[in-house]
């Protein structure tokens, strides 16, 4: 922001991790043995199904492989032999440790996340008493990096030759809530994609209700000539045990993301997404078939995120000079939007010293009564027509939900997916209604804040006073964050500060009689969950800069606090997993406690709430993914300002 400042300290949550540790008394006496029975070079062929390397088979997944759509791709239904994969499973269940991992990619949950263990290639590093609890796992590691299973992937794909010295391999488990957004996964010498599924329970088909499909993506030029996804998915393939899918990873083509899982999670509900995921790589220096990296003429998912810019808007009066007050006219036209109290010059004054300190505000009840009165009940009858209400039937959405009407999908969704108000029809008239709340409907109520409110002469004022900065030019957008589809992902300006300014619009849960057995004047406190318990996702997050190594967006998850500025925040930290180490056998995650504090500010999404940011360059922001069990659409109306002039530094060199 423009200045560093302390804020208060948030508790971390109750750690919402599943640790399987290494049990110890089941370690065989013959360890020894186990390790190099391993390693004598048994048949690998042998724990794949049969005839998967018939050659009739692989051209028929050639043919498959070479016609599919959105991007090539190959679907093998079965794998391993069934007997192998069954252990595989059971060693995963009852030995491996996971750990958390989020980012805005990544699913944040109180209770279950996005479970991952390290990179098995780690595995080499075990002891022998280690190795020999893990036998299965081991081998199905070899199997899938065996000479022979790399020719047969080469022989589908025709991809050229693959390492065998790099092994890329993880075990994920997705339960309620956990999902992964659109990327490409182009990083390094990655060359092809894979993902081996073990759901659970193995003997239930996994229905598709259920979420935790594959989703990939058709293409599409962007505005700079570079690739870039569609808002919607063509594939959609949901998990089923010992299947087993794989692609060439490309980059600005291999786009694809995991639907959220909406079963799972509870004591009493087993289902599970696992898998076993990872790459093959290109041959590293030293092995057969090694090229130095060459530049690709598409960028991927990562470099496009990297280079996001805003198209702003122009002015067309030029910056009237800086008063503490404003002109009567302005306050008529305000009148109209604001709740009067934030036109008064005390309170004015009052707000523009406190941001001049903390850099950001957030104003609650911020529209006058008859507007927010008359918008509140109205999105909430949208959602409810649209089938994104509290009583809907289905938690697992069609990617055209709530786009029957005004609402269009705004992508492209390696950056973000949301909707926005459908342009006006060129050559339309368009009605102006007083008062505001008067419009016959909310849609027409978001676009008079959005087309009238937002880049008006006298909100530019308020602004100016508010701020102490001028804006120049203006980008605003009325948005709908739907539950299960909708995000932003982390993004940032790398040379320029901006002024962003969200008019927070999403309704408050309806509040149900609380029963409970309290009398007299002893009662309990209502339940915080929701939005307030950041249980739905949704809220807006601002990171510090990361350093070039880093993951520009790895958070820990943390509960939602105010602090003594009408922020709200949380102790989330930067960070990576270990990699180099047997994460697998970590037996806690002492790691975690030693990464940095990089998130800034966090704020819950609320109703009729305005928050003010100055964004120093190179800060990251994203809004974080609306959970499917959300309630209801995330709503606002957003601004982002160029800012000119920053005047308190201006005074204080005159000054000096």
């Amino acid at each position: 922001m423009a200045r560093s400042h302390d804020r208060s300290h948030t508790p971390d949550i109750d750690a919402a991790v599943v640790v399987k540790k290494l049990k110890t008394s089941h370690v065989s006496a013959n360890a020894d043995s186990i390790r190099a029975k391993l390693r004598q070079g048994t048949d690998a062929s042998a724990h794949f199904a049969d005839s998967l390397f018939d050659h009739n088979n692989i051209a028929r997944l050639n043919t498959s492989y070479r016609n599919s759509q959105p991007y090539r791709h190959a679907v093998v239904e079965k794998l391993f032999q069934d007997d192998l994969l069954q252990n595989v499973k059971d060693e995963c269940l009852g030995e491996l440790s996971f750990t958390e991992k989020e980012t805005d990619i990544y699913k944040y949950s109180n209770t279950q996340p996005v479970n991952q263990t390290g990179d098995l290639a780690s595995l080499d590093y075990l002891s022998d008493s280690e190795v020999s609890r893990l036998p299965s796992l081991l081998q199905l590691r070899d199997a899938l990096y065996s000479p022979s299973f790399r020719q047969f992937l080469q022989n589908v794909t025709g991809c050229g030759p693959l390492s065998g010295k790099k092994q890329d391999m993880s075990v994920n488990s997705y339960t309620n809530g956990c999902h992964l957004l659109n990327h490409d996964d182009v990083i390094g010498t990655r060359r092809v994609s894979y993902i081996l599924y073990m759901p659970l329970p193995h003997y239930q088909l996994w229905k598709e209700d259920w979420g935790g499909a594959l989703e990939l993506y058709p293409v599409k030029p962007g505005p700079d000539g570079q690739l870039e996804p569609e808002s919607v998915p063509s594939k959609i393939i949901p998990p089923s045990w010992n299947q087993f899918i794989f692609f060439e990873v490309q980059p600005g083509q291999s786009f694809h993301s995991v639907e959220e899982v909406v079963v799972g999670g509870g004591p009493e509900d087993g289902r599970e997404r696992l898998s076993i995921s990872g790459w093959f790589h290109a041959p590293q220096e030293g092995e057969e078939g090694y090229v130095a990296d060459t530049h690709a003429e598409m960028k991927s998912s990562r470099e496009q995120l990297a280079s996001t810019s805003t198209d702003f808007k122009e002015y067309t009066s030029e910056p009237e000079p800086l008063d503490d007050a404003l002109s009567e006219e302005h306050i008529s036209f305000l009148s109209e939007f604001l709740n009067p109290v934030y036109l008064q010059p005390r309170t004015m004054q009052a707000l523009s010293d406190r941001f001049v300190e903390e850099s950001s505000l957030e104003l609650h009840s911020f529209l006058c009564q008859p507007l927010a009165e008359a918008l509140e009940p109205r999105l909430r009858e949208l959602d409810s027509r649209d089938g994104l209400g509290k009583d809907r039937e289905r938690r697992i959405l069609p990617h055209s939900a709530g786009t029957t009407g005004s609402w269009t999908i705004k992508g492209p969704p390696h950056k973000w997916r949301y909707c926005t108000l459908k342009p006006h029809v060129q050559g339309a008239a368009v009605e102006v209604v007083t008062p505001r709340a008067a419009h016959a409907s909310s849609n027409q109520i978001l676009r008079s804040l959005q087309e009238e409110l937002f880049p008006s002469k006298a909100f530019r004022a308020w602004l100016n006073i508010v701020s102490r900065l001028m804006p120049m030019r203006y980008f605003t957008e009325a948005r709908r964050f739907r539950p299960g589809l909708d995000y932003t992902l982390a993004t940032s300006e790398e040379t320029e500060a901006r002024l962003d300014v969200v008019l927070g619009l999403t309704p408050r849960m309806t509040v149900q009689e609380q029963t409970s057995n309290s009398r007299g004047f002893y009662r309990e406190e209502p339940e915080v969950r929701g939005w307030d318990a950041a249980e739905w996702g949704g809220w807006e997050c601002y990171m510090a800069p990361h350093n070039e190594e880093d993951d520009p967006a790895v958070y820990r998850s943390s509960t939602h606090k105010k602090s003594k500025v009408p922020v709200a925040t949380n102790g989330a930290t930067n960070g990576k997993s270990d990699k180099g180490s047997p994460a697998a056998m970590d037996d806690d995650a002492e790691g975690d406690d030693e990464e940095e504090d990089s998130t800034l500010l966090t704020v819950q999404p609320g109703f009729n709430r305005l928050l003010l940011v100055l964004r120093d360059e190179r800060v990251m922001r994203f809004v974080k993914y609306i959970s499917a069990a959300a309630e209801g659409s995330r709503w606002d109306v957003c601004g982002e300002y160029e800012i000119g002039m920053v005047q308190e530094e201006e005074m204080d060199e005159d000054s000096s």
